[in-house]
């Protein structure tokens, strides 16, 4: 069942995402050309303990999953498109890094992504990653309550289709709250003006996943976590926590800078 927040525990959220944030900043500031993706996760944990909250990825199986999660971020290279697990794999020049990251704090979550390039970027990368940040913030300013979860995926698909970009089907963003994943699904793609309606007090992660060649496939890897593009092309994830309000869309976990 869908739990509208209060102003208030939309204000506790806000807390638990300003955590995500600085974790997001802290990984991608620390995020070099030989630098290891657990030593990655490491930084994302340290800024968590400082802040006195706990990891929902940590630990978490949910039921695709043959093992728990065993890190605090998602860290997702190149062809990955989401849930890559930290390994000791030292990032490359050039390489795509897509990062997940959670914070529970008091009881609520914040969940938020970012992708960036590691060093020299090339050209097509940035332009994917540059595309789903639009794509993203079209989703947000669609995010209004009056509107539909139909509008916010037609948002993104729109963006998304017409740079012609693939999008992986069967998977986006969800509802948050107290935990991770909660009602609704929040899918990248489909027709304005359906689903259901958006209402003050509804909060959502808007997560979109491109991927670079403009097919939608992929595949679970062997770790049976990481999804990866059938075709080998790169891939792009991006998301905040963004509440419906009477005033609009409140971005729940705004970046900071260091």
């Amino acid at each position: 069942m869908m739990e509208l927040k209060t102003a208030t525990s939309i204000d506790a959220m806000h807390e638990a995402g300003r955590v995500v944030g600085r974790a997001l900043t802290a990984v991608q500031n620390a995020a070099r050309v030989g630098v290891s993706l657990l030593e990655l996760d490491e930084v994302a944990r340290e800024v968590l303990r400082e802040a006195g909250a706990s990891s929902p990825f940590l630990g978490y199986r949910p039921s695709f999953a043959p093992t728990p999660f065993p890190a605090v971020i998602c860290a997702s290279v190149n062809d990955a498109i989401v849930h890559g697990i930290p390994t000791g794999y030292r990032l490359r020049d050039g390489d795509l890094l897509s990062v997940d990251c959670g914070a529970e704090l008091d009881g609520w979550v914040g969940d938020s992504a970012i992708s960036f390039v590691v060093g020299r970027p090339r050209p097509a990368d940035l332009r994917l990653v540059e595309t789903a940040e639009r794509a993203l913030a079209a989703a947000v300013e669609a995010a209004v309550a009056g509107n539909r979860i139909g509008d916010i995926a037609h948002a993104v698909g729109r963006v998304c289709r017409t740079a012609g970009f693939g999008i992986p089907q069967g998977f986006g963003g969800h509802g948050v709250g107290r935990r991770m994943h909660e009602e609704p699904e929040v899918p990248n793609e489909g027709r304005p003006g359906r689903g259901l309606p958006l209402r003050p007090g509804m909060v959502l992660a808007i997560e979109p996943m491109l991927i670079a060649s403009g097919k939608d496939g992929y595949h679970a890897a062997e770790d049976g976590w990481t999804l990866r593009t059938d075709d080998g092309s790169r891939a792009a994830h991006v998301e905040h926590t963004v509440a419906i309000t009477e005033s609009g869309p409140r971005i729940l976990t705004a970046r900071e800078t260091a």
